[in-house]
């Protein structure tokens, strides 16, 4: 028989997705940090007003949803972007992008048209 802790923290893991975690605005600035480079963990909480344990928990969060990773490096822990998983957000957007371009050539071209009728 497993502990229930452990049962609790791969339940908790199986419910988080990378849209969940990219959906706080603080996650998605920490992205946005690490893309540039590798940072540890008080490097990253530096660029916030919240606590060091408020940006541990969001690291982990986007550390469970494998949109980051984790590097040992000496004795500090680095985080960089796990670039795969942000391509799969990439791609769930794609549908989205070929939707709104579509609508704005059609709205190009109603403007066009109506610029000519006035000409």
């Amino acid at each position: 028989m497993q502990p229930i802790s452990f049962t609790i923290k791969t339940i908790s893991k199986m419910r988080r997705d990378v849209f969940q975690a990219i959906a706080d605005p603080t996650r998605r600035a920490i992205i946005a940090l690490i893309a540039l480079q590798a940072m540890t963990p008080n490097a990253i909480a530096e660029h916030f007003d919240s606590s060091r344990q408020a940006v541990s928990k969001h690291l982990r969060i986007l550390t469970e949803c494998e949109l980051v990773k984790q590097e040992q490096q000496g004795r500090e822990i680095y985080y960089q972007l796990e670039i795969i998983k942000m391509q799969e957000i990439d791609i769930w957007l794609e549908q989205f992008r070929k939707i709104w371009e579509e609508r704005f050539n059609q709205l190009d071209s109603v403007l066009s048209t109506i610029k000519n009728k006035k000409k």
